[in-house]
C-alpha cells in the first residue's frame, strides 16, 4: 500500500467534507454552478489565482512557483450522472434523479486537497501548477472547449495528469499502463429507408426492418472477421426501432450503437466497413441507408516517460499494470496537445462492500483512498522537480 505522509493525512476531514458537500448536490454537465461555487469557496483565503471565465462552469486555480520555468496541470471532472442514488448514505444526493455515480465528487475533492497541500508548502513550490476543474466530461465534453479557449497556453502547460476512481483495482493501489489505457469511441446512427406495403403483400414493399436486422448481424463480422485479432475493438448496436404497426411492412428503421477501439487505424477501418455493409445490404433489399457518426473521443494514450515516472514514485507492490479498458474519457484531448498521464485510483474493497461498478446507483468507496490520490499527485510533482520534497 502507498504510505501517505502525515501532512496529507491531516487533510482528510477537509477533503471528505468537500466531497460530501459535492456528493449531496450533484449537477449535470455545463450546469455545475453550485459545484463551481463550492470549489471556489474551498480555495478562498489561499494565495492563488482563480479563473472562472474560460468555459461555462470551469474553475481554473493557478499556483505560481518560485522559478515558473515550467507548468504542470492536474485535472478533475465536475459533472454528475442522471442516476437515482440508492446508497443510503447520510450525505446522499438531494437532487432527484442525479448522482455522482462515477466518482467525480472524489476527483474534485482530491484535486482541491492537493491544492491545499500546495498552499501549505508554498515555499517549496518551484514550478507553476494549474488545477483544472473541468465541466461536462460525461456529456458534451469540456476538455476540447477549454483547450480552444487557451487553457494550455497561459502559461504553457508542459504535462497534464488526471485520475479516476476505479473499483476494479484493489483499494489504495494504482492502476495504469503506458500507451493506450482507454478506448477511442464514437456513436453510430444508421437510418434505413424502404417502402411500406400491406403485411399480406410484402412483395409490394421494401422491408426496412429486414434490411436493418441483416445489418446488425453483418456488423458483428467487422470485429470477428475483418480486424486483426490482436486489435481489441467493440462494435455494438444497442437500439433498433422501426415500422408503423404489426400488419404493415416497415417503411423505415433506425439503429444506434457504439464503436470502440484502441488503435486509431482499426477504428477508422471499422467506420469504413460499417458504411460499406449498411449501404450494400440496403441495396440488396431495395432500400437506402444513411450512416452518421457523432460524439466521438480519441483514445486515452499515456506518455511512456510519464508512466515510468509514476512507476518510480509508487511502491512496486502498489502499482498494477492493468489491461486497457473500453471506457472513454475526454482527457484524451489534452494528451493530443501535451504529454499526459491518466491513472486509476483503486477503490475495490469487498470486505467493506465497495464492489459496485462505476455508474451504479450503489457506487461508493472508502474516503481514505482520496488521501492516496493526493499523495500520488504530490510525489509526481516532486519527481518532476516542481515541488521540493518534504521529509
Amino acid at each position: 500500500m502507498i504510505r501517505v505522509r502525515d501532512e496529507i493525512a491531516g487533510l482528510k476531514d477537509d477533503v471528505s467534507g468537500l466531497r460530501r458537500r459535492l456528493h449531496s448536490d450533484p449537477e449535470a454537465g455545463l450546469k455545475e454552478y453550485r459545484t463551481a461555487e463550492k470549489i471556489k469557496e474551498f480555495f478562498r483565503g489561499m494565495d492563488v489565482q482563480i479563473s472562472d471565465n474560460l468555459f461555462e462552469t470551469a474553475v481554473i486555480v493557478d499556483f505560481k512557483g518560485s522559478k515558473g520555468d515550467r507548468c504542470y496541470a492536474f485535472r478533475a471532472d465536475m459533472d454528475a450522472l442522471p442516476v437515482e442514488e440508492k446508497t443510503g448514505l447520510e450525505y446522499s444526493s438531494t437532487r432527484s434523479g442525479m448522482m455522482h455515480a462515477c466518482g467525480h465528487d472524489a476527483h474534485m475533492a482530491i484535486l482541491a486537497g492537493f491544492g491545499r497541500y500546495l498552499s501549505m508548502n508554498r515555499g517549496g513550490l518551484e514550478s507553476d501548477v494549474k488545477l483544472v476543474f473541468q465541466p461536462a466530461e460525461e456529456a458534451s465534453g469540456g476538455a476540447l472547449p477549454l483547450i480552444k479557449a487557451g487553457l494550455l497556453e497561459r502559461p504553457k502547460v508542459d504535462a497534464i495528469f488526471g485520475l479516476h476512481m476505479f473499483p476494479d483495482v484493489e483499494e489504495g493501489k494504482i492502476g495504469a499502463r503506458p500507451g493506450a489505457i482507454m478506448a477511442q469511441t464514437e456513436e453510430i446512427y444508421i437510418d434505413v429507408e424502404g417502402r411500406s406495403s400491406h403485411g399480406a403483400q410484402p412483395h409490394k414493399g421494401r422491408d426496412a426492418l429486414v434490411a436493418a436486422c441483416n445489418m446488425v448481424m453483418a456488423f458483428q463480422t467487422i470485429v470477428s472477421r475483418s480486424l486483426d485479432p490482436m486489435d481489441s475493438a467493440v462494435f455494438s448496436i444497442g437500439k433498433i426501432a422501426g415500422g408503423e404497426r404489426q400488419n404493415i411492412v416497415a417503411r423505415s428503421a433506425r439503429m444506434e450503437g457504439t464503436m470502440r477501439a484502441f488503435s486509431e487505424s482499426a477504428f477508422e477501418f471499422m467506420k469504413q466497413r460499417a458504411v460499406s455493409i449498411a449501404k450494400g445490404i440496403a441495396d440488396t433489399y431495395g432500400c437506402k441507408a444513411e450512416v452518421r457518426f457523432g460524439n466521438g473521443l480519441p483514445p486515452v494514450v499515456n506518455d511512456v516517460g510519464l508512466f515510468n515516472l509514476l512507476a518510480e514514485v509508487v511502491e512496486r507492490d502498489s502499482l498494477d499494470v492493468i489491461k486497457p479498458v473500453m471506457m472513454a474519457e475526454d482527457f484524451s484531448y489534452y494528451q493530443r496537445e501535451v504529454p499526459g498521464l491518466f491513472f486509476m485510483l483503486g477503490t475495490g474493497n469487498p470486505g467493506m462492500g465497495y464492489t459496485h461498478p462505476l455508474h451504479s446507483c450503489y457506487f461508493n468507496f472508502n474516503e481514505d483512498v482520496m488521501m492516496t490520490g493526493i499523495e500520488v499527485y504530490a510525489r509526481i510533482l516532486e519527481k518532476l522537480g516542481g515541488l521540493k520534497k518534504v521529509r
